[in-house]
């Protein structure tokens, strides 16, 4: 029977055994296994991936990441177009409506938001400062071009011959790691914007101070008030739906009200409708580089395909992290193989290549979660729990602990994730919205927007991100007063002395790779970044941890499901 059943193919033994056939798959033969595998897992949702946008959620996760994605990628890229001068605002959001209509129509992966990205910026400029100082050098974006071909071949070489199964490797420890860094970037980012208008006015770089200020307040406000027990639940949501883009508007319109305005605060710097810069023409004719600087931009090909390999990915497996209710497949093979053919269109077209982003995948994810009551299951575990910790009476150091009676009823109304609005219309449309704003009107009132706001809202996203990471969570939990650490924290069976080696060498990592985006090096900060998963997997095992600390130090980053991609996870302890 159990043999009639996997054959049958109407059975649901049939559904339930297929991902047990993709963990199969190699790294290299056979050639084109993964991304077959991928397109026919997803294929069968693809109707419904249109179907099930009709629903509300859509609307506020369209708005959040369209003013979380667009707005930093701009601001991450005003150092490259006030330096090399071969980038405007205009290729920044042709960039984000490419990714954004190539991953909602045609990925695997709708959910993961692709755009430009600080770490691609620090890439290209690194190229131009390189370059730059080269006797007889080379046109720059045809430069840039071949550095994105040869980039964008390797891309399908490693989708084509299965080698993204790497990404089961890939575990809390390193997403931790470079989540840590990413957020720090961005709070890097939002004090350079800030301190650039100090070679300008003084007082208008002032105002840019109080505006940056009154952003990241008023976005945390909002959020902090989501989060509380105050209002109806609909509100509380609304409030964290349309908090960052109310706060971003607000704060825009409070730059042109009395001293603000006279101060003539600095700006976005825009330019002409769907012009590209300096009046060039669209296509770059990169293939008329010479042939010496062809086989130079080979190394530079290389360290952008490891850089968009780790961030691509990490970005998809955070948006597809445990935490959210997901039932759709995956696909890192085939999405892996678009990025490919994006990237080679950047090239082609000269504007900043597109790729994974983080925060804002996981973000969007978020923000299409559908909310639910507790179930009853749910409660009885926690009701539980409660009793257990009560029977302890008070604690060592006199606290005096719950008591059975004392159990928290309103866990029986608290909202948890029941399913996610998992469908292609939110990325589509918050891409087409990078359209709508080249064109003249809408192009203007960009340009209306303020410099100081742009760095509220990175401080706002770094905060924010580095709040709800890892590494951060184990560092607060060091310094938490013990007598009032839940006795439930799986932290408190790992001894003291392994959390902080754990805790410093994923701060080691991140400095280091902090301190080389920052040097003359800053090309190879992705090499770094990779580094850390072989790392994780074959020298912290080597290290006095036993197996039920690392377990509970570190875990995969995404639930089994999503990891079927990849031939399942293969973290262990």
């Amino acid at each position: 029977m159990e043999k009639e059943a996997r054959e049958s193919p109407g059975s649901n033994t049939l559904l339930q055994d297929a991902p047990t056939a993709r963990r199969t798959l190699s790294f290299v033969p056979k050639p084109g296994t993964g991304i077959i595998s991928d397109v026919r897992a997803r294929a069968p949702w693809y109707l419904s991936d249109w179907t099930d946008a009709w629903n509300y959620r859509v609307v506020p996760a369209t708005a959040l990441i369209f003013f979380a994605n667009v707005l930093p990628g701009i601001a991450f890229s005003l150092d490259l177009i006030e330096t090399t001068q071969q980038y405007t605002v205009t290729e920044v959001l042709i960039s984000s409506f490419m990714a954004a209509f190539v991953f909602s129509v045609f990925g695997a992966q709708p959910l993961t938001i692709a755009g430009v990205t600080g770490p691609i910026t620090v890439f290209n400029k690194t190229i131009y400062d390189i370059i730059h100082k080269q006797s007889n050098a080379p046109n720059y974006l045809h430069f840039v071009g071949w550095v994105y071909l040869w980039a964008a071949i390797i891309h399908w070489v490693t989708a084509i011959f299965n080698w993204c199964n790497a990404v089961r490797y890939v575990t809390l420890f390193s997403c931790d790691t470079f989540g840590f860094y990413v957020s720090w970037v961005y709070l890097q980012y939002g004090v350079q914007v800030i301190t650039r208008q100090f070679s300008g006015d003084f007082e208008g770089a002032l105002v840019g101070i109080t505006l940056a200020l009154l952003m990241l307040v008023t976005s945390f406000l909002f959020q902090c008030l989501s989060e509380t027990t105050l209002f109806h639940r609909h509100i509380r949501r609304f409030f964290s739906d349309y908090g960052m883009p109310i706060s971003l508007i607000a704060v825009s319109s409070m730059a042109y009200w009395g001293r603000f305005n006279a101060s003539n605060p600095s700006t976005l710097p825009v330019g002409g409708a769907f012009q590209a810069a300096n009046g060039r023409a669209w296509l770059v004719k990169f293939w008329e580089l010479d042939g010496k600087w062809v086989g130079i931009a080979l190394p530079f090909g290389i360290i952008l395909w490891i850089l968009f390999f780790f961030d691509h990915n990490v970005s998809s497996l955070i948006a597809q992290g445990s935490q959210f209710p997901l039932r759709k497949p995956p696909g890192f093979h085939y999405d892996f193989f678009l990025l490919g053919i994006t990237t080679f269109i950047a090239g082609l077209i000269g504007v900043p290549a597109p790729n994974g982003l983080i925060p804002q995948a996981p973000i969007h994810t978020a923000s299409l979660l559908i909310m639910g009551k507790s179930s009853q299951k749910d409660i009885d575990e926690e009701q539980q729990i409660t009793k257990l910790s009560s029977e302890s009476g008070n604690d060592s150091n006199g606290a005096v602990i719950k008591t059975e009676n004392s159990f928290d009823y309103s866990v029986s109304r608290r909202e948890v994730p029941i399913a996610v609005v998992e469908q292609r219309v939110s990325n589509l449309a918050q891409g087409s919205l990078c359209l709508v704003l080249l064109t003249g009107p809408f192009l203007h009132i960009l340009g209306l927007v303020p410099r100081g706001v742009l760095a509220g809202l990175f401080w706002f996203m770094g905060a924010n991100a580095l709040k709800g990471n890892g590494i951060t969570i184990k560092l607060l939990y060091l310094i938490r007063d013990k007598t009032l650490t839940s006795p439930n924290d799986p932290l408190k069976k790992v001894r003291k002395s392994r959390l902080l080696m754990f805790v410093a060498i994923q701060l080691v990592a991140f400095g280091a790779t902090f301190v080389v985006t920052q040097s003359i090096a800053a090309l190879g900060f992705p090499i770094i970044i990779l580094l850390l998963v072989p790392l994780r997997t074959y020298v912290i095992p080597l290290l006095p941890f036993t197996q039920e600390e690392l377990s509970i130090l570190d875990g995969p980053t995404a639930s089994p499901f999503t990891m079927e991609s990849v031939g399942g996870s293969l973290h262990t302890a």
